[in-house]
């Protein structure tokens, strides 16, 4: 009796942590090839960051199908920003971050355009204001893109992002207003510089 009783708790036992191995297996995710991390980087890559080559080219076509957002405080927002630029800071001013005015920053993005993508943009390329405020953003159910570069590249380092043959039929200064308002990028007539279509710069 004792034996037969030790044999079926044995087997009950064996079952169950056969099936708990097997649950175990059949729930672990594929490890992940290469290759499809690659796919997903660039998957990653296009749906978050925007060309500011293409923005600049939008401006000169007049195209306004985005609400660009300057991030940086009101006091360097009012100096200068990229035209057509609005202003939802997410600094109080040069040195100090305003991240924990959650829903001041989410209440503007909230009122902005539905019918428009929104691209934000900081102080530079690495600044991580950007992509904090874009989290921020994502936990409410918005969803924004992130300009490549910053403001320090679009207005010190022209050069690095726009082509050679532009260098001298665009500078920075066209495409920056002072004040409080955002202004408009006036349309220019500009020869082809990439390509148009889903394979532009």
């Amino acid at each position: 009796m004792k034996k037969l009783l030790f044999i079926a708790v044995f087997a009950l036992c064996a079952g169950a942590l056969g099936g708990v191995l097997a649950a175990s297996v059949l729930n672990t995710p594929p490890e992940k090839t290469k290759e499809k991390l690659i796919a997903e980087f660039y998957d990653i890559e296009n749906a978050v960051h925007v060309s500011p080559h293409s923005l600049r080219r939008k401006m000169d076509q007049g195209i306004a199908d985005y609400t660009l957002v300057d991030l940086r405080s009101a006091e360097e927002y009012r100096r200068e920003h990229i035209i057509g630029a609005v202003n939802i800071p997410a600094y109080k001013d040069s040195n100090t971050p305003a991240y924990e005015e959650v829903e001041r920053i989410v209440g503007a993005f909230k009122a902005l355009p539905k019918d428009k993508q929104t691209i934000v943009y900081c102080y530079s390329t690495p600044c991580m204001t950007g992509r904090k405020i874009g989290k921020m953003l994502a936990k409410d159910g918005i969803y924004v893109q992130h300009l490549g570069i910053g403001w320090n590249e679009w207005r010190y380092f022209w050069t690095t992002w726009n082509h050679e043959h532009e260098w001298k039929t665009t500078k920075p200064e066209e495409y920056i207003i002072s004040g409080d308002e955002p202004g408009k990028p006036p349309a220019r007539e500009l020869p082809p510089s990439c390509g148009t279509g889903a394979f532009a710069c």
